[in-house]
């Protein structure tokens, strides 16, 4: 029976003091790709921070056994909000960095790492942006390239911190790829989002409200009575059999990637949940 690549007793986490996830129990299951979605403040990037090893509980236990082997099998990609994206550095500098993790800083490149930053940067489909700095790219390229970073480190476990989020079409079509191409190598990807449909189609979801308030397939724990519980009824609108949640810190861009239709049926099966894509 596989392992699972999270799992969770009692776990709580915080800041100085400060609970941000409640006390939770919950497993994310190996191989897979798994949603963590809820409301903005629910505690999405702490679970990370904690599932990365950055943030030790403050009650509870957290097993990983990416972190068992070494640190460097997890690869951690932040929002691009939360990096200095005006560096005096190249695209392929940074993706660079995700060697460093497993080679310490000290040591030189060596052909296995030039291969595996030159993989990255084309399953990315940033080739092109090698030489030019962050400063210069928009926010889908500065995305793919921090992307990139990640999937060059050698990891077992990949957290993205919202990939999807404010981004153009091209760029969010290179990332779902490399998601997919991540499980089919045998990788487990943990992506937060605030987006419904994009959970729905994930293989496994964590749903968050200060604390887990529902873990399994989506159609477990995305139904109506869960999503009331965790986003309140003034952000849950159900009607003729359909549901769609009216989150403000989601609200979409002009000239952004559009996620796909944010109305679904609770009881849609993955293919369902599409829409229009």
């Amino acid at each position: 029976m596989t392992r699972a690549a999270v799992t969770a007793e009692g776990l709580v986490l915080g800041y100085e003091g400060n609970v941000a996830v409640a006390k939770s129990s919950f497993e994310v299951p190996a191989g897979k790709v798994t949603a963590v979605i809820g409301p903005n403040g629910s505690g999405k990037s702490t679970l990370l921070n904690g599932i990365a090893g950055l943030l030790e509980p403050m009650s509870g236990s957290i097993d990983v056994p990416a972190r068992e082997i070494g640190s460097e099998r997890v690869a951690y990609v932040l929002q691009t909000t939360k990096v200095n994206d005006s560096l005096p550095i190249s695209v392929a500098e940074v993706v660079g960095m995700g060697r460093f993790a497993s080679k310490g800083w000290h040591r030189r490149l060596d052909a296995e790492d030039r291969a595996a930053i030159e993989e990255a940067m084309a399953r990315t489909g940033i080739i092109g942006l090698r030489n030019r700095h962050l400063r210069n790219l928009s926010g889908g390229e500065r995305q793919r390239v921090f992307v990139a970073q990640g999937i060059a480190q050698d990891h077992d476990l990949l957290l993205l911190d919202e990939p999807l989020t404010g981004i153009d079409l091209a760029a969010a079509r290179a990332i779902d790829d490399v998601i997919h191409a991540e499980i089919e190598d045998g990788c487990t990807v943990i992506m937060t989002t605030h987006d419904l449909s994009e959970a729905m189609i994930a293989d496994h979801v964590l749903l968050l409200a200060g604390g887990v308030v529902a873990s399994g397939p989506p159609d477990e724990a995305l139904t109506g009575e869960n999503l009331a519980e965790a986003y309140g009824q003034a952000l849950l609108h159900v009607g003729e059999g359909q549901m769609f949640l009216d989150d403000p810190a989601h609200m979409p861009v002009p000239g952004r990637h559009v996620h796909r239709l944010r109305s679904v049926h609770p009881e849609a099966s993955p293919d369902d949940a599409h829409g229009g894509d």
